[in-house]
């Protein structure tokens, strides 16, 4: 995936515009991404048929919708412009309140990266929208990343909130990847692993979804209420046991754990998903081919690097380096770009403010100080950790001016604080919630000799 012919036409980037120019390629890859777009152009309605790429799903009568995670507002308030108001009813749950509503839905306020009591509401109203439905009933879901912690409902009531919040802490904070928090997640809920479709059966059921992980693996997103589990609920046990979480959970979950008390989830085979349906409708292979794109239109010889998942930053990030090297080499004197999705583990070692984009950006700053480069890494969904920014760039000048600051990188990263020390430098990324995930974005430039 090399650049093209028309690069010659185009003035070559500076280096001294390095970290303007990776912010624009992300800030213009963000926008060919965005959801209303993205569905206005997918999804079509001719009066008594949906279709959502090459899934049809005809609606004799209205839908029933529920919408959950990080883009539900958005998706919820484009579907109801593209099937002209015709919704029957629905819910909406999502990290903030809309600035909008629309008719037919009640909204809910779900808590990030923690559950709240939003979350439980809203997971409680999504299960009763759906309860007691007919064959000829229609139901479409639309699901977005963060999911997981908006949209939640413990499947045994006396789990308190507080103990459902420190149980997921204990998960987000331990350096398992998604996949493995995930398969946690669903044997402890009444809505994950497939149980919301459950309750839905027999209506015909469509899920719309914007993954969040990796393409091959459907169901983690938002934990898979709508979808068949395919994990089980003694890998759940194994998981717990492998990692040393049980005695970390509350009591009132440890003891499911040690008693051996958690449900199964409904599996592939299971008839009551013969009438469901999927489309994906972005992911991260979608942001990564619009910024190589986006890099190629600025003169950059783009080229998309392996989209690895759940592997230490540190790693990645050298990775990477070893990937631009062999890149600037091909295609010496030339400026490059290396465009890299997928996510990485990035374990919380100290009360700093921070996230695993900015880790990444904090840990490469160092790989590349003194050296003609730039390097960014973004959460698409606008948030990276517990921090404001989605976020951070740096350049090969970046040590010196934290260093002239008398800012210690290797402190910053024990004390998982790397968005304070990019706030000081002023390169954090600021994008504000984007109504959209498809997690993570990482450019790497390099201008040559």
């Amino acid at each position: 995936m090399g650049g093209k012919s028309s690069l010659a036409s185009v003035a070559k980037p500076a280096y001294r515009e390095g970290k303007h120019l990776a912010e624009r390629v992300f800030l213009d890859a963000m926008a060919e991404i965005d959801v209303r777009r993205a569905m206005l152009a997918r999804l079509k309605w001719d009066g008594s048929t949906l279709t959502a790429g090459n899934v049809s799903f005809p609606l004799a009568k209205p839908p029933r919708v529920v919408a959950f995670g990080k883009a539900a507002t958005r998706m919820a308030q484009v579907l109801h412009e593209i099937l002209d108001g015709r919704v029957e009813s629905g819910v909406v749950v999502a990290p903030a309140a809309p600035v909008r509503m629309v008719p037919h839905f009640r909204y809910y306020v779900g808590g990030h990266p923690y559950p709240s009591s939003g979350s439980i509401e809203g997971a409680g109203a999504a299960l009763e929208l759906v309860s007691n439905l007919k064959e000829e009933d229609n139901v479409i879901f639309l699901v977005s990343g963060g999911g997981s912690a908006v949209f939640e409902r413990p499947f045994d009531p006396s789990i308190s909130l507080e103990d459902l919040v420190e149980f997921n802490r204990v998960l987000v904070t331990g350096g398992l990847p998604i996949e493995k928090i995930n398969v946690l997640r669903k044997h402890l809920s009444a809505v994950k692993g497939g149980r919301l479709a459950i309750q839905a059966y027999p209506a015909r059921q469509l899920t719309i979804y914007i993954s969040d992980v990796p393409e091959h693996l459907p169901s983690i997103v938002a934990s898979g209420p709508t979808m068949p589990d395919e994990s089980t609920i003694q890998e759940s046990y194994d998981l717990a046991e492998q990692h040393g979480l049980v005695a970390r959970f509350p009591a009132s979950i440890r003891h499911h754990f040690e008693k051996r008390t958690l449900t199964e989830t409904p599996k592939p085979d299971d008839e009551r998903f013969l009438n469901s349906r999927y489309y994906c409708l972005l992911s991260n292979r979608h942001v990564v081919a619009a910024a190589r794109e986006a890099a190629e239109k600025l003169g950059f010889v783009s080229e998309i690097g392996p989209q690895p998942w759940d592997i230490d930053f540190r790693r990645l990030a050298e990775a990477n380096l070893g990937a631009l090297d062999s890149l600037a080499k091909a295609h010496e004197g030339q400026p490059v770009c290396l465009v890299v999705g997928g996510e990485v583990t990035c374990p919380v070692t100290g009360p700093g403010v921070g996230g695993r984009n900015q880790a990444f950006v904090l840990y490469a700053a160092q790989l590349i100080a003194g050296l003609k480069r730039v390097v960014l890494s973004a959460g698409t969904d606008g948030r990276d950790g517990n921090s404001p920014a989605s976020g951070a760039v740096a350049d090969g000048q970046t040590m010196a001016r934290a260093q002239a600051l008398g800012m210690d990188a290797h402190h910053h990263l024990m004390e998982s604080d790397a968005y304070s020390f990019f706030r000081s430098l002023g390169d954090t990324l600021d994008t504000g919630f984007t109504d959209n995930n498809v997690r993570d974005l990482r450019l790497w430039l390099d201008f040559g000799v």
